[in-house]
C-alpha cells in the first residue's frame, strides 16, 4: 500500500455546515483520539450524519476548518465510512472486497488472501462466491465493514450500521464494531440504540439542532446527564 499520514487526531475547529438555506452544523468544536467507540446520538434532524460526512471529509464546512493529523486536507487517507444502506457492486462477495482492496492502494498479488481473511474476519468466508446482492440486510452490512477494513483504517465512521437488523444481526455488526476497536482502530458511530451506546461506548457526544449538546464519558452522561435536553432525551421524551 502507498504510505498514508495519520487522520488522528481529527480536530472540528468552530465547524459550521449550510445546504440549502438550512444550518446543519452549528459552529462545533470536537476532537477525535485514539481510544473506545465515540457514539453520537441525537433527534432526527440533529445531524448526525452530516456531521460524519465532514469527518470523513465529504463535505467542506461552510465556515471553520477540520484537519486530520494537523493536515487540512483530505487527501489519501486512513478513513474509512459505512453508510445505513450501503451499495452493494454488482459482483460477488469476494470480488466486492477485492475491488476495495485495489482502490485502497493493495498490491494486486495479495487480494485474494487478504479478502478471505476479511471475509472471515467478519463471518461471511463461507459466502465469498455468492453475489452480494443476493445477501440478507445483516450480511450486506457486514461484507461493507469488510470492505472499509480493506482500507487498514486508523477512523472507522459508521451511519447507524444496526438500523432495522434483527438482534442477530446487530449482535453480529457490534461484534465486529468491538473487535475493530481492540485492534486500535478509532470507531465514531450514530445510532438511535441506547442499549447500543451502553454495550459500545467510550464515550457519547449528543447532538441537537447540529449543536453538540453534551459530550461525556458513557457511564457519566446516563447516570448524570448536564443539560435538561441530554436527561428528556434519556428519558424518551420529544427533543426538538
Amino acid at each position: 500500500m502507498h504510505a498514508l499520514m495519520a487522520d488522528l487526531p481529527l480536530v472540528l475547529d468552530n465547524v459550521s455546515l449550510d445546504v440549502g438555506g438550512a444550518r446543519l452544523i452549528d459552529r462545533v468544536d470536537l476532537t477525535i483520539s485514539p481510544g473506545a467507540p465515540t457514539l453520537i446520538v441525537g433527534p432526527n434532524g440533529a445531524g448526525k450524519t452530516s456531521l460524519l460526512r465532514l469527518c470523513m471529509g465529504l463535505v467542506v464546512p461552510t465556515s471553520g476548518r477540520v484537519s486530520w493529523g494537523s493536515r487540512l486536507a483530505a487527501g489519501r487517507s486512513r478513513r474509512a465510512i459505512v453508510f445505513q444502506r450501503p451499495v452493494m457492486l454488482r459482483r460477488s462477495v469476494a470480488a466486492n472486497v477485492r475491488f476495495a482492496l485495489a482502490q485502497a492502494g493493495v498490491p494486486r498479488r495479495e487480494h485474494a488472501a487478504r479478502a478471505l481473511a476479511l471475509l472471515d474476519r467478519v463471518g461471511l468466508l463461507d459466502l465469498a462466491g455468492r453475489p452480494a446482492r443476493r445477501l440478507s440486510s445483516g450480511e450486506q452490512q457486514r461484507l461493507a465493514l469488510a470492505r472499509a477494513l480493506a482500507r487498514d483504517p486508523e477512523l472507522l465512521l459508521l451511519d447507524e450500521p444496526t438500523a432495522n437488523l434483527d438482534p442477530a444481526a446487530t449482535r453480529a455488526v457490534e461484534d465486529i464494531v468491538l473487535s475493530a476497536a481492540q485492534s486500535g482502530i478509532k470507531i465514531m458511530m450514530t445510532t438511535h440504540d441506547l442499549g447500543q451506546v451502553r454495550r459500545l461506548a467510550g464515550d457519547v457526544i449528543f447532538l441537537v439542532r447540529g449543536t453538540v449538546c453534551e459530550r461525556r464519558p458513557m457511564a457519566e452522561l446516563f447516570d448524570h446527564p448536564l443539560m435538561p435536553e441530554t436527561a428528556a432525551f434519556l428519558r424518551g421524551d420529544l427533543v426538538i
